[in-house]
């Protein structure tokens, strides 16, 4: 089954994609710290949606997205024409450890990824989408492994995870010589717990900024999420 979204300067379909458009990749690719120029690359682009997101947001010379899924791949491949930036974006159908055997190190500038969530419980049944929820085929270990070995010495990596993994994540990051420039913990509203927590890891050892947003307010989209998110969705 099909679905289409429509943003503000771009539509796109997650035909065969394991993981359906959701508000943690609208999150990561409107919070994600990126250059204006140089190479990007989204790992598990899915439909392509951060991808897009980088392109609409930047004019970088050349944004990356790879996926290890075909049904994806494809997908990803056709929104990429279909938007205003094709010539900018590629979609490449890997393994992205395979993929770093034939990139030089430290030679990418911005990583974005919104990656495996679970390092546990039951998987879906689909194994598309068990692959795109959960860390057995890329955990998060071989994520830091990555970002360290692509990122250039001034380069940043956006990352979106559940509170717990994120915090793992972020504790684990040094041991790669990663460090968390900057965190911010999500809620859905304010008397809820931390969902979600959007990082970035360069490879300077910074003091982090700590950063907090609440999705909505008085049973409507709180301003800083509006504010945030308003290039993209079409109703902000």
């Amino acid at each position: 089954m099909s679905r289409s979204f429509n943003f503000k300067q771009f539509t796109i379909n997650d035909h065969g994609c394991g993981m359906p458009i959701s508000t943690d990749g609208v999150l990561l690719g409107a919070w994600a710290g990126l250059p204006q120029q140089g190479h990007i690359v989204d790992i598990g682009t899915g439909s392509g949606l951060l991808a897009l997101m980088a392109a609409q947001r930047t004019q970088a010379t050349t944004i990356t997205a790879i996926e290890l899924d075909s049904n994806a791949a494809m997908a990803a491949t056709a929104n990429f024409s279909a938007s205003p930036w094709s010539s900018r974006l590629q979609c490449i159908e890997n393994n992205i450890t395979h993929w770093c055997q034939h990139i030089a190190p430290a030679s990418i500038d911005s990583i974005i990824c919104n990656p495996p969530y679970f390092n546990a419980g039951q998987q879906a049944h689909q194994q598309h989408r068990a692959t795109a929820r959960h860390t057995d085929s890329f955990s998060h270990q071989q994520l830091l492994e990555t970002l360290r070995y692509l990122l250039t010495t001034d380069g940043s990596a956006s990352i979106i995870l559940p509170a717990y993994e994120g915090q793992q994540l972020i504790n684990q990051a040094s041991a790669y010589g990663l460090y968390c420039q900057r965190r911010c913990d999500v809620r859905t509203t304010m008397h809820k717990p931390i969902m979600r927590t959007l990082i970035e890891l360069t490879k300077n050892c910074v003091i982090t900024e700590q950063q907090q947003l609440c999705i909505h307010t008085n049973n409507t989209y709180s301003t800083d999420f509006i504010k945030l998110t308003k290039d993209f969705y079409l109703k902000m």
